[in-house]
This record gives structure tokens, C-alpha cells and sequence, in this order.
């Protein structure tokens, strides 16, 4: 059995992932918006390593939102695991703006990244929410189903 934190752990990668097919696609046709890799190679204040902001949307994707996402999804205020991952990615998106982006010196809101590159930002969160919490979700029903069939010693199966 995977803990909540284990799955949360998958699921951020997974959402990780998708958000990095979708910055490939910006960068590899526009890019419409400041490149996200880029904008955490600034918060990281390295802005010519864009190596860095790659790592560091993994790493915060998931070792940090992924396996928060698990403690807590079961207590957000929504039904559908997608709508919970979006719930959770559109606060995490709001806390990294109020705190992040201006010790970072992006500014308050992400200002100096510009509306396009705020509301570029917004999407990817939502498209992380979204897959992780979609992936979490499915996780989760398999679990359960694992659980099913393979009761504990001793604990007669349902």
C-alpha cells in the first residue's frame, strides 16, 4: 500500500510533467509568455540558468505541492480529485505570488513578469491541479480496490 504521501509524491510528478510538455511546446512555437523555467531560474536568482528553473519546477512539483496535495486532499472543499488538484495548485499559485515572487524580485504578483507571463503561470497551475489531482484520484480508487481484495490477516473481505 502507497501512503498518502507516496501518491501525492507520483501525482506531483505527473502533473510536473504535463506542465513541462506544455512550456516545451511554448518555447519550441513562441514562446506566448515569458518561459516558466526561466521565470523560476529568476525566483532562484539565476536568470541564465535555465537548467535551474527546469529542476526546480520538478522539485518543488514533486517533493514539496505534490506530497502536500496528499495530506491534504482529502479536506479540500470540492468533490472530484481534478477539482481538488485545482483548488490546491490555484492556492499554491496565489501563496508563491505573495511571497515568492517578491523576495525573488519578480514582484508583488509577479508584476515584472508581466500580465501574460501571471496568467501563463495561472494556467500551468491549473494544469498541474488538474493531472495531479486526476492522478491522485486514480491512485487512490486503486488502493481502495487493492484493499478490497486483499484484506488484512484475519479481516474477513467485503
Amino acid at each position: 500500500m502507497m501512503s498518502r504521501v507516496k501518491m501525492g509524491m507520483v501525482s506531483g510528478l505527473s502533473g510536473a510533467l504535463a506542465v513541462a510538455a506544455l512550456e516545451a511546446v511554448n518555447m519550441a512555437l513562441g514562446p506566448w509568455a515569458v518561459p516558466f523555467p526561466r521565470m523560476v531560474a529568476v525566483m532562484l536568482q539565476v536568470p541564465d540558468l535555465a537548467v535551474a528553473g527546469w529542476v526546480g519546477h520538478f522539485v518543488v512539483g514533486t517533493l514539496l505541492l505534490g506530497p502536500l496535495f496528499g495530506m491534504f486532499a482529502a479536506r479540500l472543499p470540492t468533490d472530484t480529485p481534478e477539482t481538488k488538484g485545482i483548488v490546491f495548485a490555484v492556492g499554491a499559485f496565489l501563496v508563491m505570488m505573495l511571497t515568492v515572487a517578491p523576495l525573488s524580485g519578480v514582484g508583488m504578483l509577479g508584476a515584472r513578469a508581466g500580465l501574460t507571463g501571471v496568467l501563463w503561470m495561472l494556467g500551468g497551475h491549473i494544469v498541474f491541479g488538474l493531472v495531479m489531482g486526476n492522478f491522485y484520484g486514480r491512485l487512490e480508487s486503486r488502493q481502495k480496490r487493492l484493499a478490497r481484495m486483499h484484506p488484512p490477516e484475519g479481516v474477513a473481505a467485503r
